[in-house]
């Protein structure tokens, strides 16, 4: 499925992914493949990320935190996240 996280400032990732795990209002939530659409508010936390070839612009580097080979972290404050057609697009702060 693809992944897209879109900030104020620019396009933060856009690439293929195992699966997402955000923290929603309700409490965190992980998609896979083929999930049923969703449409969800975001709070403070992170981002989870597992995707088999992560590849990061270098000058958003600093925004992600590496926990392991193919997993990473984005902190966020609050946020949207749409999931529709296995296309997530998140609108994060």
């Amino acid at each position: 499925m693809i992944l897209e996280i879109v900030s104020p400032e620019a396009t933060l990732f856009k690439g293929e992914v195992t699966s997402v795990a955000v923290p929603g209002v309700n409490g965190e939530f992980q998609m896979l493949n083929n999930h049923a659409p969703i449409v969800s508010l975001l709070t403070k936390g992170n981002i989870k990320i597992n995707a088999q070839n992560f590849k990061i612009e270098k000058e958003f580097v600093s925004k992600f935190t590496k926990v392991s080979e193919q997993n990473y972290w984005l902190p966020i404050s609050s946020g949207t996240i749409e999931l529709q057609d296995n296309k997530i697009i998140v609108l994060a702060d």
